[in-house]
Parts: C-alpha cells; sequence; structure tokens
C-alpha cells in the first residue's frame, strides 16, 4: 500500500481524531502519561479486519493507542521529540496523534525563566529539566493537555485542553483551544514518523 492508495480524507478528520484522543485520555482522568496514537483510516480497517466491522464509529480514522512512551517523570516535549525520531509507521497508517500534559505559563513568566535558565543552555538537558521544574513551581502555571497530530498528506493540528480550575465542574464539555505556533517542533516530529513506509501488509 502507497500513500496514494489511503483513502481520502475530509479536511475535518485531523480535528475529529484529536478531540476523540483527548476524550480517550480525558476518560482517565488528570496525571496520565503521554500517549501516541496511530490514525488508521476507519474504511481501512473494516476492509482488512472485517470482524472488528460491527465495533467500528463512523469516524474517517480509528485511533490505535500505542505502547506506554519510556519517558521521564518530566514527560519533556524535548524528550518525547528525540523519542519520536525512533518511530515509523507501517504505510496503512494515515497519521500520527500526540497527546500530554504540559505546563502553561503567562508570557511574562516564560520570559522570567528564559532570563532565568539563559546560563544553562551550554546543557540543553540541564536547562530543559530545570525549566519544566521551575514551571511546575511557579504560582501562575496551569496544567493543560496538548494533542497534536499529523497526516501523511500534510496536515497538522495541535489543540490544547485547560485542566478545569478547583470548584468547576470537571464533568463539563472539553474545549479545546488552538493556535497555529502551538508546538511546531512537536507537530514536526510527528510528521516526520509517516516519512517511512514499512511492511505493506501491516497496517
Amino acid at each position: 500500500m502507497t500513500e496514494s492508495s489511503l483513502p481520502e480524507l475530509s479536511p475535518d478528520a485531523l480535528g475529529s481524531a484529536l478531540r476523540e484522543a483527548v476524550e480517550f485520555v480525558d476518560a482517565e482522568g488528570w496525571g496520565q502519561p503521554p500517549t501516541l496514537f496511530a490514525l488508521v483510516p476507519t474504511a481501512l480497517v473494516a476492509q482488512t479486519q472485517p470482524d472488528l466491522a460491527d465495533t467500528l464509529d463512523t469516524s474517517e480514522l480509528t485511533l490505535i493507542a500505542q505502547e506506554a512512551l519510556p519517558v521521564g517523570e518530566d514527560n519533556s516535549i524535548a524528550e518525547l521529540e528525540h523519542l519520536l525520531g525512533t518511530t515509523s509507521w507501517p504505510p496503512g497508517v494515515a497519521g500520527a496523534a500526540l497527546v500530554q500534559e504540559i505546563i502553561v505559563l503567562p508570557p511574562d513568566a516564560e520570559d522570567d525563566l528564559d532570563d532565568a535558565f539563559e546560563p544553562l543552555l551550554a546543557d540543553p538537558d540541564a536547562a530543559d529539566a530545570a525549566a519544566v521544574s521551575a514551571a511546575r513551581a511557579h504560582p501562575d502555571s496551569k496544567v493543560a493537555r496538548l494533542a497534536a497530530g499529523a497526516l501523511r498528506d500534510g496536515q497538522a493540528l495541535t489543540l490544547m485542553q485547560l485542566q478545569p480550575e478547583p470548584g468547576e465542574d470537571p464533568y463539563q464539555p472539553i474545549e479545546l483551544l488552538s493556535h497555529p505556533d502551538l508546538a511546531p517542533n512537536l507537530v514536526h516530529a510527528l510528521a516526520a514518523t509517516l516519512d517511512e513506509d514499512l511492511d505493506p501488509d501491516e497496517y
């Protein structure tokens, strides 16, 4: 199977898949490790595994959760980008998505952290670990879920879900925010996992 033989997807397919991925992780509550998903066209799943046909919904893409990623406690984006560099998918996989928890800071707080950790830039790993630790401790920090996805056809999208504040209804509908500059390096790393074809009999 080649990329050109994959079913054509609508412009909404990736966004719907990312929302489904967030809902999948959200069902387990906050504090979950990063979760990587293969995005397989539902039509292809129904064709290659007819015994699953009755379990499939109307979504264009079926999510297949992968084994937990061997990341450290900080789950840093830089660490995930490095791990994704060793990941590839068979050609039946139309895309990949990653959902992870991150720390969000207001812009002025981020500037303060940049100034504080500039002396550590000679050691990127140390600077990254120190920045994550300081961000978690910052009084204005917020926990959020970042959902990033990329398709073989070039589509990419990143969405963010803020953790409800104390006292807010934890069962309120999930609100997903989007911004074109959210985690561009992570999106690029996900897209790169789709560049290499494996066994055409697999998906």
